[in-house]
């Protein structure tokens, strides 16, 4: 587990490696005041109860007679040279205000130390949010195919909320409490070493029962966050089919449904919380324990006539034992959270971590515009091994030509051009632009050349202008306005409050269906690329719609290259080559006059229109 932790710590760590040498050299400063506070107790104890009736001289303090006792000597030597001149109640009070003087030098370190933890807990956070986010803008389409959507939110949000609250804050105790520790048993050594050898056999006892408790946390800590995916996932289901639900008068099932989720993920956190909560009373028991055997051990050593410590002294060393139970305590609290930020990780490392099956080519070869054909070469393809969605099919697309792809649902037709700008790749066969492999040119190159319009208008909660340029760096109003006229855009456009500056609502969920489809043509148009691909951009909207988003696609098409896919023969009659494609492969193919003269399947789907 530690190891686990330290090597996710290795990876975001090195930016942020001044503010952990600050973290140790602030813990090691404050720890060690902390022991030279209650070192301060000793003399009050022994001025206050006159146990010490010694007189002490003073002892040279060089290089060579520099030693512990020395300097507790001369401390002594001190103390009652001011009692002396001033009385023992004047000494006390001294004493006392150096004690409050070092209690706040002591927290001062404390808070500075947690205050330049900081920087390093919420920077590693937001790295770890960017990371995920850029993954999930590199990674293929496939990939969120196979996973829901809303669980994907939940490792952004919650997984990575859960690593915040406890991988970041327990390397927080990771640096302060060995260093309390290692300073505590370096002082127990010096006052006692037979105590302190004592207490190293029973602490470990401790320490192995409160292991024992933490060990199943991790696995109940996945199993919970995969719940919480499953909640998150019924949310944006729920939220995307609000419409079907109340149409279907399905409420109460969502309901119960969404009940039953709720319940299992409450089981869940039941089970881990009532666990985690075990730590604070358990540590507090077990440390209670160790006190008082050690109490035991040291009031048998007083109470012998040869006794090696004192009774001031003992109290002194009961007080930095006591130090080191609230350490051990946060020890226990950080093995009790490691295992819960690991398993978040886990399920955040499943987005980081998966393979990007779409590779950029080491040395691409240079594409900077498209200038002859666009070439499947006895291209297939299947998502599932075993099941071709597309077996050989071979298509030249001239450049300024129109091509059509028609055929059933299921034929293969949206996976045809989703090749084109490698949202996959080709698994047999070879997809050529201008005579070169398309997996050998860049890929933001290659999608540079190509504007998509597709049967669903994807848009974004921003304004006109924002959606109309997205993709488009430094263009102009004048473009835009341009751009959204030559779509029929720009008259419903400046009807609306604030024109170009009105925002369209979440998806564009305040425009209509055909409004919708215009301003993602008018993006198209401000992009001017010479590849144009259409899936089915008419097949949603109503006729007047479909006239008006007919006519500026008709002005988008002139002098480019597109491939076009159609259920609507109707929109496509025009286009140099129609292809029909039936279970992946091109069955049939020509001008639509040509393909009618077959009297094949192109005529059955023209005729079932017609009717």
């Amino acid at each position: 587990m530690i190891k686990e932790f330290f090597s996710l710590l290795k990876r975001y760590m090195k930016p942020y490696r001044k503010y952990l040498t600050w973290a140790v050299i602030l813990n090691f400063l404050s720890q060690w005041l902390n022991v030279f506070s209650f070192a301060a107790l000793v003399p009050i104890l022994n001025i206050l109860f006159k146990i010490d009736t010694t007189k002490y001289e003073y002892m040279p303090m060089d290089i060579h007679h520099l030693n512990k006792d020395v300097l507790i000597n001369n401390g002594y030597y001190f103390i009652n040279y001011i009692i002396e001149q001033n009385g023992a109640f004047v000494t006390l009070i001294f004493m006392g205000l150096i004690l409050i003087v070092m209690t706040l030098l002591k927290t001062t370190g404390y808070f500075a130390s947690a205050a330049v933890m900081v920087p390093l807990r919420t920077g590693i956070v937001r790295d770890i949010r960017i990371e995920v986010y850029n993954k999930v803008l590199r990674l293929p389409l496939s990939f969120f195919s196979e996973e829901r959507k809303g669980d994907i939110i939940a490792r952004m949000s919650a997984d990575v909320s859960v690593v915040e609250n406890s991988l970041t804050s327990s390397l927080d105790m990771l640096i302060r409490n060995p260093i309390a520790l290692v300073v505590c048993f370096i002082t127990l050594f010096t006052v006692s070493w037979q105590l302190t050898l004592f207490v190293l056999v029973i602490l470990p006892l401790a320490g192995w029962v409160m292991g024992s408790v933490s060990r199943k946390l991790k696995s109940q800590s996945v199993v919970a966050q995969g719940q919480w995916g499953d909640i998150m996932s019924q949310l944006d289901e729920t939220l995307g089919g609000l419409r079907i639900i109340k149409a279907f008068i399905a409420e109460r099932k969502m309901s119960e449904r969404f009940a039953k989720i709720n319940n299992g993920f409450r089981d869940a956190m039941n089970a881990m919380v009532i666990r985690q909560s075990s730590a604070h009373p358990m540590s507090e028991f077990l440390g209670t324990c160790v006190i008082v055997i050690v109490l035991w051990f040291g009031g048998a050593l007083i109470l012998n006539q040869y006794s090696p410590i004192d009774a001031a002294m003992f109290i002194f060393y009961l007080v930095i034992l006591y130090s080191i139970i609230n350490p051990l305590k946060e020890f226990s609290k950080a093995f009790y959270n490691i295992p819960l930020g690991l398993a978040s990780m886990e399920r955040i490392d499943m987005i980081l971590k998966a393979e990007n099956h779409i590779k950029e080519p080491e040395r691409p070869l240079p594409l900077t515009d498209f200038e002859h054909e666009l070439e499947f070469r006895d291209v297939s393809f299947s998502y599932i091994e075993g099941r071709q969605v597309l077996k050989h099919v071979n298509l030249k697309v001239q450049k300024g030509k129109t091509v059509a792809l028609v055929g059933q649902s299921g034929s293969g037709k949206s996976t045809l051009v989703d090749l084109v700008p490698r949202y996959h790749d080709v698994g047999e066969g070879a997809l050529l632009i201008d005579g070169k492999n398309v997996k050998d040119v860049s890929i933001p190159a290659l999608r540079s050349l190509i504007g998509n319009v597709n049967q669903e208008a994807i848009l974004f909660n921003d304004t006109f202008y924002n959606n109309i340029t997205f993709g488009v760096e430094n263009a102009t109003m004048e473009q835009v306005i341009e751009a959204a006229k030559i779509a029929n855009a720009h008259d419903f456009i400046m009807e609306s409050e604030k024109g170009y500056d009105t925002m369209i609502g979440d998806r564009g969920g305040r425009l209509s269906g055909g409004q919708r489809q215009r301003v993602s043509i008018a993006r198209a148009i401000l992009k001017n690329p010479p590849i144009l691909i259409l899936d089915e951009a008419t097949s949603a909207l109503d006729t007047e719609s479909e006239r008006l988003v007919q006519e500026a696609l008709e002005r988008l098409m002139k002098s480019r290259t597109t491939i076009a896919i159609a259920h609507r023969l109707s929109t496509i009659k025009n286009a140099d080559e129609i292809c029909v494609l039936y279970e992946g492969e091109i069955v049939e193919r020509g001008t639509h006059e040509e393909l009618i003269a077959l009297n094949g399947y192109y005529k059955k789907l023209n005729d079932m229109q017609s009717l």
